[in-house]
């Protein structure tokens, strides 16, 4: 898989997790002294689109080659 093609697929990944935070939100909690802030989660999801999106363009204008064999 090429870098390309990985932060693609980490861009899609971090999408599919914000809507799912969006369509089923969870409310911050504490389990053995462990806060978990969803807000927080979800800002940092939003920074590694922007990240994905930074590095794509950086791409750009991009061609990809594929051939097909028999």
């Amino acid at each position: 898989m090429s870098d390309y093609e990985q932060i693609i697929a980490i861009r899609s990944q971090a999408l599919a997790l914000i809507r799912e935070l969006h369509t089923q939100p969870k409310p911050t909690y504490s389990i053995d002294g462990r806060s978990v802030q969803w807000s927080q989660y979800l800002q940092q999801l939003e920074q590694t689109v922007d990240w994905c999106q930074r590095q794509l363009a950086t791409f750009e204008p991009c061609e990809e080659v594929t051939q097909i064999l028999p």
